[in-house]
């Protein structure tokens, strides 16, 4: 088991350096180390102090201590990425080959909406041969008992290990040195807060919930494709889809095809993706697929990759985790048009076999936008089409424009990701061993 410890202390003494750099590296601003200590209580200032001591008090202050509860939580997260138990490994050791397909669920904290999904996989015809990796940012039993009720799979849980919860007073969580999101950079500057060097191209500071997401997804990239042992040398695809998702019966069907079509008529596609926001209807439309830019507002769900495209991704990781944008796909879409040897093509079911559940967002109560409503909604769609699922074959209806067209360059940065320390933690994950 040393190894994994010592994978441990390396990532923590290299997140410990990279939190210093917004505040210029003095020791006395180190991240507080995995250790519990006591509460240190902050100094009571007397009326009559002297404002030379009250300096003095205030420059001990130092930030809260890591409580007993989220030191637990790193402990299990480090302990179960090294581990990497797969569960219902030996109950489908014979219907899983070598370089069958990989699916891949980014999980938040949307456990209704994980139920849907997890249900519309109990109902895909081959779903017995997929190994299925839910990529964690939150510790929750609720949604450990959803995952731990799969029974038609193999299952492999993974936690992203820099998430809010497990350092909710401290970076990449919530420091309370940090600057306030609107405060002004001249003013950040005489107020001292850790991060004053460092707002985004629209003069804002950090804030932690949204930069998560964005840190979450790269690094659960590389986990899956560098650090998760049993898929070592796998040749075959990780399709990448998310907790509020839906998928059809046929889409394990369907990426079969396309990857046979790729292999015979479009060697130079880089990302097979399930369909977009678009619900077109399948009459006439199963069997078709369009081969154009990648674009990140049509292509972002449901994007099947091979390793070799990762391997041309991952070398654009200091692009990646250095463009002012806080969104992972909008830096994708920047790194199409700047960094990739080439812009992206992706070949795209035109009749969707993927859908946005979750598409309401979090701010509407509305009945129409809750998760069982959602579900009918979708169902209907696939069960009036039924008798277009399972098509026999594929036919590329559009290709890209005959006049060479190519990759499209995001038509505004986002920002929310000008901070050099969000910049150092997502470039160290390639680094960290």
């Amino acid at each position: 088991m040393w190894p994994g410890f010592l994978e441990q202390w390396k990532a923590e003494e290299e997140r410990q350096w990279i939190v210093t750099q917004g505040s210029g590296g003095g020791a006395e601003e180190q991240a507080t180390p995995a250790v519990s200590r006591a509460p240190v209580p902050a100094p009571v200032i007397q009326a009559n102090d002297t404002h030379q001591e009250k300096e003095k008090d205030k420059a001990k202050i130092s930030k809260p201590d890591v409580d007993n509860t989220t030191l637990v939580y790193r402990g299990i997260v480090f302990q179960l990425n090294f581990d990497q138990t797969i569960r219902n490994e030996e109950k489908f050791k014979m219907t899983r080959k070598k370089d069958d397909l990989v699916v891949v669920v980014q999980v938040h904290n949307r456990p209704d909406y994980l139920k849907l999904l997890v249900d519309s996989l109990r109902k895909a015809r081959g779903v017995d041969s997929i190994l299925l990796i839910f990529s964690h940012d939150y510790w929750s039993p609720e949604i450990n008992k959803v995952v731990a009720s799969i029974d038609f799979c193999q299952v492999l849980q993974i936690f992203f290990p820099f998430s809010i919860q497990l350092y909710p007073q401290e970076f990449p969580g919530n420091d309370p040195r940090d600057c306030p999101r609107d405060i002004p950079k001249k003013d950040a500057l005489k107020l001292g807060c850790i991060n004053a060097e460092y707002p985004d191209s629209f003069g804002h500071y950090r804030e932690a919930k949204f930069s998560q997401t964005k840190h979450h997804w790269w690094w659960k990239l590389h986990f899956v494709w560098d650090r998760v042992r049993v898929l070592k040398d796998h040749k075959g695809l990780v399709l990448l889809i998310e907790e509020d998702h839906y998928l059809s019966p046929d889409f394990i069907h369907l990426l079969k095809q396309m990857t046979a079509l790729k292999r015979e008529q479009c060697t130079d596609c880089d990302i097979l993706s399930l369909g977009s926001y678009s619900h077109i209807g399948y009459s006439s439309k199963a069997n078709k697929v369009e081969v154009k830019p990648w674009k990140s507002t049509e292509h972002n769900m449901g994007m099947a990759l091979s390793r070799e495209t990762y391997q041309k991704l991952i070398q654009c990781t200091d692009t990646f985790c250095t463009y002012d944008d806080y969104n992972w796909d909008w830096s994708l879409q920047h790194l199409t048009v700047s960094c990739l040897p080439s812009y992206w093509k992706v070949m795209v079911s035109e009749a969707p076999r993927i859908f946005h559940a979750g598409d309401c967002g979090m701010h509407h109560k509305k009945a129409s936008c809750m998760p069982v409503n959602q579900k009918t909604k979708i169902e209907n769609i696939l069960q009036s089409s039924g008798n277009q699922l399972f098509p026999k074959n594929l036919l590329i209806t559009k290709r890209l424009p005959a006049n060479g067209a190519g990759g499209v360059a995001p038509h505004v940065k986002n920002g929310g990701w000008g901070d050099i320390r969000d910049h150092e933690l997502c470039k160290s994950y390639v680094r960290l061993q």
